[in-house]
This record gives C-alpha cells, structure tokens and sequence, in this order.
C-alpha cells in the first residue's frame, strides 16, 4: 500500500526536487529518488532506518518496496527484536518514554498514511514550500511531518547540516519560502541568537511543551508565529494551534486536527480516536491503545473546540494533603529570569506529614544561583508549593526530540546520580 502511494507521487512530481542534503550539496528528483530506491535490496525482514542523512529516507522506501517492517530509530538507538506483529502492520515507533518506561507501539500503512494526511491538510503543508529538517527523521514528530509528507503527499525536504544558528541562516538562504519544523529548546537557541530566517513561512514546534511567552516573544521580534503541534507517538497528531496570533497560556494545545476527535473520560484524561491511532502495543497490548482510540496519559479540559492541558495522570504532588500538578510550578520557574527549561516532580518526604517534597530542576544562564531561583520561588509561589530542593544543569531536555523526561529525572534524583 505505502509503496504504490509512493510510486503515484513519484510519478506525479517525477521532474521536481524531492530531497535535498546541503551539506554534500546533492539532490535527488522524485524520478531519481524512484530509481535508485527500485534497486535496493532488502535481505533482513525489519529495516531499521537510523541517522539524519538520505540513506534514512532510502532505507524506508527499501522495507516499504520490500514489503518489510520499518522501525525508525535515533542515533545510538539499540536495535529492538521484532518478529511476531500483529497482521498488517508495517511499522514500529519507539514512544519517547516522557511520562514512564518507552514502548514500541505498531502500526498498519493505513494508519500511518492516515497520520499524514491529518497534518498535511490541517497544517496546510505544500510543496513550494519544502520542509527543512532539523529535527530526528525518527521519532514520532520527524517521521510524520517531514518523511511521509515528502513520500506521500510530495512535500519536497531539505536536510539541514546541523541545528547551529549559522547552519540554519546558511540552509534558509538557499530558499525563498520554507516549513521549518522544530522543538522548543531549539527555537529559543535561535531566537537568542537572532538566527530565525525571514524565509520561514510556516513555523511549527512541537515534542515539548512550547512556553506561551516564548511564542509571543519571537512573535514580537521577529514576525513569525510558531504554531503549537500536540502529539504522540501512539496516535500521531492530535492538537494544532492555527491561530495566526500567539496563544495566551501553555496549557493550551490548540484544536484537534482534521480526521481526529478527542474527549476526556472519567478521570479526565484524554481520549484520542482518528484512523492514525496505532493498532497496538508489542509485545504487550495495553488497554490503553485499542481498536482505534488512545487513552493520553495527560489531563485536559475541552473548551470551545480546543483543547487544555491540565497536567500527567499520576504526576500530580501531595504536600501535607494538598495536591499540586508539577505543570503549574514548571510554568511560574520558567517565567525567572534566565531559566531556559525547567522540570518539577514530587520526591518520598521524611517528614511523614509531607507526604511528599518538590524537586525542581533546572537549566539556563550560566550565572543562574539557586539563592536566585528560591527568591522568585518565594514571591510568586504559595509556600507549600515552593520546591525544597533545586538542581541547576546544563541542559534537561534530549538534544534530538526536544523532550523533558519527568520520569527520567525523578528516577535520577531517587537514585542518588548527581547532576
């Protein structure tokens, strides 16, 4: 299936500029990309497509002519045994692990397709203006919005050389009008460095949450609005922000995308169903992610069409009875003077009252003191809410999904590990 949809593109667009990788200055037509893909051999029955260069995309084309399984995996990444799926799948995503222990979850070549054409046609993508990747080819947000949309839809993609502010004012020069997908931690690198190109026409962030201030200040500055994207790695998109102004606060996600719809169940939680959900956890199926729907771990409320975030399911902290979601705290640190990231989670408390203590981590400018941190702590935080303990770190976020890991942390600081 992904492959004839592939050959129908390829057809179709068989004279234009399909994938372009700058820093060996070489590009490949969609006539030229059909070739030489029609002439790999494929031996092994899962493909494992790794790295930031072409051969990412040529070895997709490979399991899919091959009719193999795909299993997308980040730089490092250990090879996970596949062998067993269920019926019709085609694919594997590794989840991110942000909110606990990562999972392969598998999916079928209609969904994946299903996954495209929600974002194509809800982000509006197109083909004069390519997308520019700076962002993993293999994680959930890469593969959906820059691989499939080159292969199905014939959105043509660049390959940046590097996430650098130099390399991105090299690479956007080259072009008059581009799709710039990224993560949070990446546009305020570029945003400090004054290196967001006016090219941009369509700017999205996503795999973290994107600070609202943030959004409003490149705004400002620069005259781009970043669109605020909502996924996961089970179910593809969910929630964009069309707006053509900034949003007002961080809790909100934007409204689903066309062909998803979203309700929140008994516990608040919420409840995803589109055709690009995914058929299932491997090996272990989880009530979670069936027959079409995906519990999120995440709380949301819906108002007026959109959709607000209200913290992880089981994140929330008790103090002395009193509970807070970790959300709230990360949102007031992040507005500190020189605080770039932030995450807060609950630790075990000795004082049996507490119940349990806040721990805050942070990274940021280098003069950043923790006397610093608990002063803003104390004028803009009730008491209770106040962290007891604080880590001030290089950087907290993974450099190539752009993620926070809560459950990483938390797991670090039990452990003793220093920071």
């Amino acid at each position: 299936m992904l492959y004839a949809a592939w050959q129908v593109i390829a057809c179709a667009n068989a004279n234009q500029w399909a994938l372009m990788d700058l820093a060996a200055g070489r590009r490949w037509t969609f006539r030229e990309l059909a070739e030489a893909a029609d002439a790999l051999p494929a031996e092994e029955p899962v493909v494992y497509p790794s790295g930031a260069g072409v051969s990412f995309v040529f070895d997709v084309l490979r399991a899919w002519h091959h009719e193999r399984i795909a299993c997308p995996l980040d730089a490092g990444q250990s090879k996970p045994a596949i062998a067993n799926l269920p019926q019709g799948c085609v694919h594997v995503k590794t989840s991110s692990g942000s909110a606990g222990p990562s999972h392969l979850v598998a999916f079928t070549g209609a969904q994946l397709a299903a996954d495209a054409q929600n974002i194509v046609a809800t982000m509006g993508l197109r083909p004069n203006w390519p997308n520019l990747a700076v962002i993993s080819l293999a994680h959930s947000y890469g593969f959906s919005n820059l691989v499939l949309p080159l292969l199905l839809h014939g959105i043509p993609l660049a390959l940046a050389p590097s996430r650098l502010p130099e390399a991105l004012r090299s690479a956007a020069r080259q072009f008059s009008c581009l799709t710039l997908p990224a993560v949070p931690a990446l546009w305020r690198v570029w945003r400090d460095a004054g290196a967001i190109p006016k090219s941009v026409k369509l700017a999205i962030s996503a795999g973290a949450a994107f600070p609202a201030t943030l959004e409003r200040e490149i705004f400002e500055r620069d005259g781009v609005k970043v669109h605020n994207f909502y996924g996961a790695s089970e179910c593809g998109g969910i929630c964009y922000d069309a707006a053509d102004t900034p949003r007002h606060s961080d809790d909100d996600v934007g409204a689903p995308l066309r062909g998803v719809s979203v309700t929140t169940d008994s516990e608040g939680r919420l409840v995803v169903c589109s055709k690009a959900v995914g058929e299932t956890y491997w090996p272990e199926p989880d009530a979670a992610l069936a027959n079409g729907t995906f519990r999120v771990a995440d709380r949301a409320e819906i108002r007026d069409g959109r959709v607000f975030l209200l913290g992880r399911h089981g994140d929330m902290i008790n103090v002395a009875g009193q509970k807070v979601a970790p959300e709230n705290i990360e949102q007031t640190i992040l507005r500190c003077p020189g605080v770039a990231e932030c995450v807060v989670f609950g630790a075990p408390d000795l004082d049996s009252v507490r119940a349990e203590t806040i721990v805050a981590c942070v990274s940021g400018d280098p003069s950043l003191t923790v006397s610093a941190l608990k002063e803003f702590a104390t004028h803009h935080l009730p008491p209770w809410q106040n962290p007891r303990h604080w880590w001030i770190l290089p950087a907290l976020s993974d450099p190539i999904r752009g993620k926070i890991s809560r459950a990483k942390w938390r797991e670090r600081f039990l452990a003793g590990k220093k920071f």
